[in-house]
């Protein structure tokens, strides 16, 4: 016979307390003290207003579910339609073609080339950074559509007819012919199964077919967005490696034999599709000369290696305003945590991260702006590479750092630190690892020695500022000078590269806090060191304080 359950067996077993509620309703623009100073210090003041709007909507909490939403209901591939026809169609979530319809109406996608003028890159590379925290992996179609367009533009015919309907701003994703649409996006196609970053191991064809267009055959082993309208695509002429526009559906409304084999099931960069494809003998128009397919897509490579730039420092951004957030919400051992002086050093250690990448994304956002100028552009040349490199490579350790400050709830997935994590190593591969980016900059200085020139014109404006940042300069300024071994030390002449431009626009950027901080900690002799292990002395109230989400 059961027996009644006593009134202690049905009590509740605890309540929850100490435990940082999710941070949603904040503003991502005013609550960021480091990208408000490097965004005022390098021309995008005029855009203060506007980013305050959007600050405002990228902390919404109906934007934070969507960007869980787009990872957790990840993209399903079908090959062919019910009844056997192919079809190639990837299907997304709702959410995610909320967050592209967000970010192409505001235009990440085409901002600067629809409205150029000082500070437009800086302001767009401002907006990214910002819509970056809320998701990143559909960045992937807003980046490369963004990036096609100086390529593009080499072609004017193809410019006159494509880029009206790929600089527009709005976002169509239904699957039907380009020439019946008004909004397009651009995805690209570079990488082999043998050649990876080796593009020129290609073995994809294109052989003319008499009307100006060419048919390509072959495979690619990463095609990202597969959805997108068209690609950039690399493939074997009888004159060399040569760049291809190549679009989903033929002029005539036909589907171009793009298949696609499967999507790849990566560990990050979940929501948004990468891809297996063949092509079978799917048709292409000529970017550039043919022949030099190389220097044709290297325009859009440049830039998205810029925008890897922006979003890597915005996952850095968001990793920080977590950490803090949830270091003012709990208490440990009898006290806030936020006031302990170990995570003080550990949460201002992270916001230095944020400083240096952020000062450094919005300095070359602001060459970019300037390409005009030939310092800018020789600054750029070296930048885009080194901050890539630098940045990206960065962020992984930065990431797995302010997880550890949530403790085990930072590993859980319904906890965004979780995915920004997986994310973090994404920017650090994709368009260039880190071997392929230092090696960029050495070629560059051998191709171009003026470049490195302008290097460190661009630091002789800090000159006298800090012994510990003359010191740096005048370091790689031997290590450059010595060529012996020199491929073998690329990585530890990039770091420096790094270093030095970071600190130097720390000390132009003003706040003597920050710069004091970031060049004791980062240029001295101690060597290697893990975060939060920042010397003593340090204004790390100060330091917080910028990074913390909720300081305005």
């Amino acid at each position: 016979m059961s027996k009644t359950p006593s009134p202690s067996a049905l009590a509740r077993t605890h309540e929850v307390f100490n435990q940082s509620k999710a941070l949603t309703g904040h503003n991502l623009y005013a609550g960021d003290a480091a990208l408000r100073d490097a965004v005022q210090h390098n021309g995008g003041h005029w855009a203060e207003d506007d980013l305050q709007r959007y600050g405002e909507i990228c902390g919404r909490r109906e934007w934070i579910e969507r960007g869980y939403d787009a990872n957790e209901f990840k993209p399903l591939f079908e090959p062919d339609d019910r009844i056997g026809n192919r079809v190639d169609l990837v299907r997304y979530h709702p959410a995610y073609h909320q967050l592209m319809q967000l970010a192409l109406s505001e235009g990440l996608h085409s901002a600067p080339w629809t409205d150029p003028g000082p500070g437009a890159h800086v302001a767009r590379a401002a907006k990214y950074y910002l819509h970056s925290q809320v998701e990143a992996g559909h960045g992937c179609p807003v980046t490369m559509t963004f990036a096609s367009v100086p390529s593009i533009r080499l072609t004017p015919a193809l410019a006159d007819e494509w880029l009206p309907k790929i600089t527009a701003r709005g976002y169509d994703p239904s699957n039907r012919p380009y020439a019946d649409k008004s909004h397009l996006t651009i995805g690209m196609g570079m990488t082999e199964k043998q050649g990876g970053s080796d593009v020129r191991a290609n073995t994809t064809t294109a052989a003319p077919v008499g009307d100006g267009s060419y048919e390509l055959v072959g495979h690619k082993w990463f095609t990202s967005a597969p959805m997108c309208d068209a690609f950039l695509m690399l493939a074997q002429t009888d004159a060399g490696l040569s760049c291809f526009l190549v679009p989903r559906w033929r002029p005539d409304g036909s589907k171009n034999p793009i298949q696609v084999q499967r999507l790849k099931n990566k560990a990050g960069n979940v929501s948004n599709a990468s891809s297996e494809i063949e092509l079978r003998g799917a048709l292409g128009w000529l970017v550039g000369e043919e022949g030099r397919g190389v220097n044709a897509i290297i325009e859009m490579v440049a830039t998205t290696r810029f925008d890897c730039m922006i979003g890597s420092s915005g996952g850095q951004r968001q990793a920080v305003v977590q950490a803090i957030y949830h270091a003012s919400q709990r208490n440990a051992f009898g006290r806030p945590l936020i006031g302990q002086p170990l995570m003080q050093n550990v949460l201002a250690d992270l916001q230095l991260e944020v400083e240096g990448s952020a000062a450094m994304t919005m300095r070359m956002a602001r060459a970019m702006d300037h390409l005009d100028k030939d310092h800018e552009k020789m600054l750029m040349r070296l930048g885009t590479a080194v901050g890539k490199y630098w940045i990206c490579k960065r962020t992984p350790h930065h990431a797995y750092e302010a997880m550890e400050c949530l403790g085990g709830n930072g590993v859980i997935e319904s906890f965004i630190t979780a995915r920004l994590y997986r994310d973090a190593p994404i920017n650090a591969i994709w368009e260039g690892s880190g071997n392929i980016q230092a090696l960029d900059v050495l070629r560059a200085i051998a191709k171009t020695p003026a470049v490195i020139n302008h290097w460190f014109d661009e630091l002789a404006d800090s000159a006298g500022a800090d012994p510990l940042l003359d010191r740096a300069v005048d370091n790689l300024k031997n290590q450059l000078a010595d060529m012996e071994q020199v491929e073998y030390r690329a990585r530890h002449l990039v770091d420096q590269m790094a270093l030095a431009m970071q600190a130097h626009l720390l000390v132009q950027g003003g706040n003597s806090a920050v710069a004091e901080a970031f060049i004791a900690s980062r240029l001295d002799s101690r060597g290697a060191h893990n975060t939060g292990t920042l010397p003593t002395g340090l204004d790390v109230k100060t330091l917080i304080e910028r990074g913390n989400p909720l300081a305005v």
